[in-house]
């Protein structure tokens, strides 16, 4: 199964463990397949190195080794539309639209 990870649960899976840890969990074993975007990848990194300053005994840089690595790349256009109620969010659907569209 593919997946989208919002950056929320990215980072707070990363950093806090809880069902967030169980979600990259699964994906580390193999148990479903993580798809980003650059933008999705760009904000994951943003995001986990802002809550490393707050956190500096977490090192976010291995898991963001392993999304490039592992995680499936699309080239996602934007939506035509704004549907999420936080524009930021769109990139998220954008990108399972895509992995939906390339994999049929």
């Amino acid at each position: 199964m593919k997946v989208v990870i919002d950056t929320n649960v990215f980072v707070s899976g990363v950093f806090f463990g809880g069902p967030p840890g169980s979600i990259l969990e699964a994906w580390q074993d193999g148990r479903v397949q993580l798809v980003i975007s650059q933008e999705i990848l760009a904000e994951y990194v943003r995001v986990g190195n802002e809550l490393a300053t707050q956190f500096p005994n977490i090192d976010p840089l291995p898991f963001f080794e392993q999304v490039v690595r592992g995680a499936e790349l699309f080239d996602c256009p934007p939506l035509p539309i704004q549907v999420c109620a936080d524009p930021d969010d769109d990139k998220f659907l954008a990108c399972a639209i895509a992995a939906v569209h390339l994999a049929s």
